[in-house]
């Protein structure tokens, strides 16, 4: 395509070619350039009239206007439905946590009323108007208010576990020999030297001379030394005022001030000290009392809450008077009796002292 321009009085005049690319090139322009011009002058046009209030302007501002808030508030009760379930939700998932630290709480020995933290809620279901913003931002304050209170609830709870887990460990509940038939019991017996009624303050366990003996449970070696009576002996501290006695060992293996485990050799059975032969004496001491350790071993088979097993044993194991059960004192050393030849008169309760408590 050629264009000629030229001048008034056609003195000059110049031609211009333009070919299909270019014609189309300059039309494109020429659109686009008009388009941009209406739409300055429509946006010109129309905010002048919305500021200044023309009649058909400013109601069509209106209704666009109208139209937006319309869909802006649709778009928010949405949310706010949607974060309504999910407080719902949330607030059941919290009722049944509610009850779960209810039954643990139990466990841990605190009563209901102590961890109930807000009050029975039911009823029929009436349906109400949605909820507000201001209403939501409420119930999740308050939500967030219980789960504050549960946390705590729960820390309290773990704390008495964790305490009633240690207290548990610390019960000597593991048997110290495991291997051999159990000899002489707690209680009253005929002594095997003087052929005599005494007390027997603990468990003889039968078993050959070298046979590990292990900590009934974890705490402390506070006694190491070679006694009259019980030989190579140890005692061993596991807290709350139970101690652990163990006699007659031919070797020991840990020291005054030690720290054992749970089911650690401290020693090696033997038949030092006042003893007839091979055998392991086991005592268990609650408060310096000697208590039957035959109810500690039991527990293992079918633990009791540990503090409560500990706490019942501050009872003494025996109706005899404390003072007269004699601590471990040097004992005269005896020739061994080929035979016993006490007769039932001996059976009775002694008058006197108790006698020294012996090992087997």
């Amino acid at each position: 395509m050629h264009f000629i321009i030229t001048d008034a009085w056609l003195a000059k005049s110049r031609a211009i070619h333009l070919s299909g690319s270019k014609l189309l090139l300059a039309l494109g322009g020429a659109s686009l350039a008009l388009m941009l011009t209406a739409a300055g002058l429509y946006h010109l046009v129309f905010f002048k009239g919305a500021r200044e209030g023309w009649p058909v302007v400013g109601a069509l501002v209106k209704l666009v206007v109208k139209d937006e808030f319309d869909q802006r508030d649709r778009f928010m009760r949405e949310n706010i439905d949607a974060m309504a379930r999910k407080l719902g939700e949330m607030q059941a998932k919290l009722v049944q946590l509610e009850s779960l630290g209810e039954r643990v709480s139990g466990l841990a020995g605190l009563s209901t009323a102590e961890v109930r933290s807000t009050p029975g809620r039911g009823g029929a279901l009436v349906s109400g108007r949605p909820l507000s913003l201001e209403e939501l931002q409420a119930a999740l304050d308050e939500l967030d208010q219980s789960a504050g209170t549960r946390v705590d609830v729960l820390t309290v709870v773990e704390s008495r576990l964790l305490d009633q887990k240690i207290r548990s460990m610390m019960i000597p509940t593991q048997r110290p020999v495991t291997t051999g038939p159990l000899g002489s019991a707690f209680g009253w017996r005929i002594d095997p030297f003087t052929g005599r009624q005494a007390l027997h303050t603990g468990l003889d366990f039968e078993a050959t001379a070298g046979t590990p003996i292990l900590a009934a449970s974890g705490g402390m070696v506070i006694t190491q030394e070679l006694h009259p009576a019980y030989g190579n002996m140890v005692e061993i501290d596991h807290g709350n005022g139970i101690v652990t006695r163990y006699g007659h060992a031919s070797k020991v293996f840990v020291h005054r001030g030690d720290l054992v485990k749970r089911g650690q050799k401290v020693a090696e059975v033997g038949t030092t000290g006042r003893s007839t032969g091979p055998h392991l004496h086991f005592e268990v001491l609650v408060g310096g009392i000697p208590q039957d350790p035959q109810k500690f071993l039991a527990a293992r088979q079918g633990p009791p809450n540990g503090a409560q097993l500990a706490a019942a044993t501050l009872k003494p194991a025996i109706t005899t008077p404390k003072a007269a059960i004699p601590s471990p004192t040097p004992a005269v050393t005896m020739p061994r009796p080929a035979a016993i030849t006490s007769t039932p008169a001996a059976l009775a309760p002694p008058t006197a002292a108790l006698g020294v408590p012996a090992g087997r």
